[in-house]
């Protein structure tokens, strides 16, 4: 008799399958729907490619890949004081992916050696992805003068070129502690 079943395993799961599907669905009123709590957040995949042949610029500074001298990826810059100078990621391109990775907001009143009873707020938890792929990833780390190249008196000092090829494996969460006043 046990062998009879194990010729036919996905006719024995549609029956135990179609025995499940038969629950009914509950109408809950507000009393009752007030004590259930469930949990939020965001799970995200995606595979992403920037300025695999060049940027859409073309000036004396961003160009096509191809050409010699010329920038052909992304820019991100940013200052971490008002009056201070730009830290740049320059000539970003190339494809990464991942699988996994978790958004949500998680409330801080515990941990942290005592910190977090004084906190006492909502953080951002990213949660990280297991494995990020990586495939001709390439960018500088700069220090510039101003955020864009087409800026009066633009100087930029690349400080690291990287590459990288392969896969990371990340672990763990990432909490983003607001600040300021909403």
């Amino acid at each position: 008799m046990m062998r009879s079943y194990l010729k036919y395993p996905f006719g024995v799961a549609a029956v135990l399958l179609s025995t499940l599907a038969q629950a009914e669905l509950a109408h809950l009123d507000d009393e009752v729907l007030s004590g259930v709590s469930g949990q939020g957040g965001i799970y995200l995949s995606g595979d992403v490619t920037i300025n695999e042949m060049g940027g859409p610029i073309q000036n004396s500074y961003f160009g096509a890949c191809d050409e010699p001298g010329k920038k052909c990826g992304a820019r991100l810059a940013y200052r971490l004081k008002q009056d201070g100078g730009w830290f740049v990621l320059d000539d970003i391109r190339g494809s990464f992916a991942f699988e996994g990775l978790t958004l949500r907001v998680r409330h801080i009143d515990s941990g942290f050696g005592g910190d977090g009873a004084l906190f006492n707020r909502d953080v951002v938890e990213l949660g990280l992805p297991n494995v990020v792929r990586y495939q001709d990833v390439q960018f500088k780390l700069a220090a510039s003068s101003t955020a864009r190249p087409t800026d009066p008196g633009f100087q930029q000092t690349d400080l690291l070129s990287i590459e990288m090829q392969g896969d990371v494996t990340l672990e763990g969460n990432l909490l983003v502690f607001p600040t300021g006043n909403p």
